[in-house]
C-alpha cells in the first residue's frame, strides 16, 4: 500500500511543487536554485505521511491533499538548504548531490530557502478547502515550522553543540527540530480526512513518537551508516560536536530508545483502530521505515 502511494501519488505532489515554482518565480536564477533542491528527490517522508494518513481513513486523495503535502515538503527542503549553509552545519552533500550553496552560492541559496518557505504558505492558501480548514492548516504549519517548532529546535541544536545536555533537553530539541513537521504531517492528514478532535490528538501523539524515532535513527545512521547509502556525509555530528542520542546514551542505548519510541507509536496506532473507517495497514508499513 505504501509502495503504491509512493509510486502513484507522490509524483502528483512533486508536480504541484514544480508547477508552483515554475509559475510564480519571476527571477530565473532563483527558480533554478529552488528547483535544484526540490528536484534532488529524497525520501519524501513528510508528504508521504500526509497521503498515508488520508488514505488510512479511506478518504479521497485530491488536489488540496497534494497541495498541502507539497507545501510541507517545500518547507522541509528550505530547512535543508539553510541547514547545510556554512553558518549552520557546513555540509557539501545533500541527497547525493552538492548542496545548494555549493552550486549557486550562499546568497542565492539563502534566497531559495526564503522562496520555498514563503511560497509554501501561498501554495497551501490556494487550496479549495473550506476557509476554516485552510486557516487551521496554515496556522498549524506556521507553528510547526516556526519559533515554537522547527526553528526553535534548530536554534537549540546549535546551542547544544560542545555541551552535555540531559536526555529531556535533547528530546525537547528534537521535538522541534525534527518532530514538529512530522507531527504536522499526521495532523494535517487527519484534518484533510475530516477527523474529529480525539483522532487528531492521537495523530499528534503518534507524530511525536515517530518524530523522535526518526531523529534517533538519523543520529545512529550518522555513526553506523555510509555516505553512499545516505546521500550525505556521515560523521558530521561528531565533527560538529553535536548533542546526539548515541553520544548521550551510547549506540546500544540509542537503539533501545529507538525501539521504545516505535513501541509507543505502535500502541498509539492500536488506539486509532477504534476510529471509524481507520485501516492500520499503511501506518504499520510507515513504522517499518523508521527501523534500522
Amino acid at each position: 500500500m505504501l509502495q503504491q502511494l509512493s509510486a502513484q501519488e507522490l509524483p502528483k505532489v512533486e508536480q504541484e511543487m514544480t508547477d508552483f515554482i515554475t509559475q510564480y518565480t519571476t527571477q530565473e536564477d532563483l527558480k533554478k536554485s529552488m528547483l535544484y533542491s526540490i528536484e534532488a528527490g529524497g525520501k519524501r517522508i513528510r508528504p508521504l505521511i500526509v497521503l498515508a494518513t488520508v488514505q488510512a481513513f479511506q478518504k479521497t486523495l485530491n488536489a488540496p491533499v497534494y497541495q498541502t503535502a507539497g507545501a510541507l515538503e517545500m518547507i522541509h527542503t528550505y530547512s535543508l538548504i539553510h541547514d547545510d549553509l556554512p553558518a549552520m552545519d557546513d555540509d557539501d552533500l545533500r541527497r547525493g548531490k552538492p548542496t545548494n550553496h555549493k552550486v549557486f552560492g550562499e546568497a542565492l541559496a539563502i534566497l531559495a530557502g526564503d522562496g520555498l518557505l514563503t511560497g509554501a504558505f501561498q501554495l497551501i492558501s490556494e487550496t479549495t478547502l473550506e476557509p476554516t480548514e485552510n486557516v487551521l492548516l496554515i496556522q498549524l504549519l506556521a507553528k510547526a515550522a516556526g519559533i515554537g517548532g522547527m526553528v526553535a529546535g534548530q536554534a537549540g541544536d546549535m546551542a547544544a553543540e560542545h555541551q552535555q545536555v540531559s536526555l529531556g533537553e535533547l528530546k525537547a530539541i528534537h521535538r522541534g527540530k525534527t518532530g514538529a513537521l512530522l507531527t504536522y504531517a499526521f495532523v494535517a492528514g487527519g484534518i484533510l480526512a475530516q477527523q474529529p478532535a480525539y483522532v487528531l490528538t492521537l495523530l499528534e501523539k503518534l507524530g511525536g513518537h515517530i518524530g523522535l524515532a526518526f531523529q534517533i535513527r538519523d543520529d545512529l545512521l550518522d555513526v553506523v551508516g555510509t555516505t553512499e547509502a545516505l546521500g550525505k556525509q556521515v560523521g558530521q555530528d561528531e565533527k560538529s560536536a553535536k548533542s546526539t542520542y548515541p553520544a548521550l546514551l551510547s549506540v546500544a542505548g540509542a537503539k533501545d530508545a529507538l525501539e521504545q519510541e516505535l513501541a509507543q507509536a505502535q500502541a498509539t496506532i492500536e488506539q486509532l483502530t477504534k476510529a471509524a473507517g481507520f485501516q492500520p495497514q499503511v501506518f504499520q508499513e510507515l513504522l517499518a521505515l523508521f527501523t534500522l
